[in-house]
């Protein structure tokens, strides 16, 4: 059941582009679950009367779909995703938000524009503000040391920003506020992920607990995971899909196509093909080294196995953060790779760089 909260009151009716409304579409379908998530926003939202709420999670874990499913059931607030093409530049993000704040305004100053919606707001009301994706800005054009998408430091009263992420080194977070604020990390929840991500598989099998209890098990929690294998089957929702699942796992014998396509991106994100030839050779030797395994390892083990320097193993592992898990054990911090499809699918690959 959905228990997300909606905003008192609101003063606006945004109007999404085409292609935001299609991806809302498209991650809301189907969607089951994450309560725990939706109480946490609403509980942070009635604490503050500003604030920053921050949903940290890996690749497939969900982000995306949550935050879709908030715009659905709040249709008032506004949104963005920074993972569509052309949409992860801070000219392209203030242009489109400031449009869907004051459509009939000349303003392009962001912070101008939240000022004056606050002004206008009742004691109860709030403006949110939603961004999918904000790991995928790019900022190489902007100022120097300047926050993502030139977010304000400062919030006015009554207005939030709603914010998914993959993990990410806390010194290269990229935001400097100075407002009430709250991350939840999605991979501190181990225990309603499965059960979502139960919920969701159950949907689809037509209640088959004995195929629920196998397919959740593969997941690891991941939802990417899960629905590539069902748009495969080309019978979402389906009866039969408890026959036709062992023979797709069959004829692939590997990952479905779009999942390949999805850890490609991946592996070109951690080994850019034009990045020195130097930098790649290192980065291949420490993928190749937590490709071999499943146990976390820590750096100095990395390093120790390929003759490299740890300070430049950590440096390569911190620029990974987004496709790794984090252990801490025996006093030291221990990687490895976040899911064990990628894993597979990384052991295959002839060369990395």
């Amino acid at each position: 059941m959905n228990t997300s909260p909606r905003p008192p009151t609101p003063i606006n009716t945004p109007s999404y582009s085409r292609e935001f409304q299609q991806v809302i579409l498209e991650k809301s379908q189907n969607f089951v679950g994450r309560a725990f998530v939706f109480t946490a926003i609403s509980n942070f939202l009635q604490r503050y009367d500003r604030s920053y709420f921050t949903i940290i999670g890996a690749p497939g874990s969900g982000k995306s779909a949550i935050l879709a499913n908030y715009v659905t059931e709040n249709p008032h607030v506004l949104y963005y995703n920074a993972q569509l093409p052309d949409k992860n530049r801070a000219e392209e993000f203030i242009a489109t938000i400031c449009t869907q704040i004051a459509q009939t305004s000349q303003e392009t100053s962001l912070p101008s524009l939240l000022q004056q919606v606050s002004d206008k707001l009742e004691p109860q009301q709030k403006f949110i503000i939603a961004i999918d994706a904000l790991d995928a800005v790019n900022r190489t054009d902007q100022t120097p040391g300047s926050n993502l998408f030139y977010l304000p430091r400062y919030l006015p009263r009554g207005v939030y920003f709603l914010l998914t992420r993959r993990p990410y080194v806390r010194k290269q977070s990229g935001l400097l506020i100075e407002a009430p604020s709250q991350i939840l990390d999605l991979a501190e929840y181990p225990q309603q992920n499965q059960e979502d991500v139960g919920a969701y598989i159950r949907q689809y099998v037509n209640n088959s607990e004995e195929l629920t209890a196998q397919l959740t098990a593969k997941s690891e929690n991941n939802f990417m995971y899960t629905s590539a294998w069902f748009d495969c089957a080309h019978h979402p929702l389906s009866d039969y899909l408890s026959q036709i699942l062992p023979a797709i796992f069959k004829e692939f014998d590997g990952l479905p196509p779009s999942l390949e396509a999805y850890y490609q991106q991946h592996l070109h994100k951690m080994i850019p093909p034009n990045s020195p030839s130097f930098e790649r050779k290192l980065k291949s030797f420490v993928l190749s080294v937590l490709v071999q395994v499943s146990s976390p390892l820590s750096a100095e083990v990395i390093a120790s196995a390929i003759d490299a320097d740890e300070y430049d193993v950590e440096e390569v592992l911190e620029n990974w953060r987004e496709f790794l898990t984090l252990q801490q054990i025996d006093g030291e911090i221990r990687y490895s790779l976040y899911h064990s499809s990628f894993r597979d699918f990384l052991s295959k690959q002839v060369n990395f760089a």
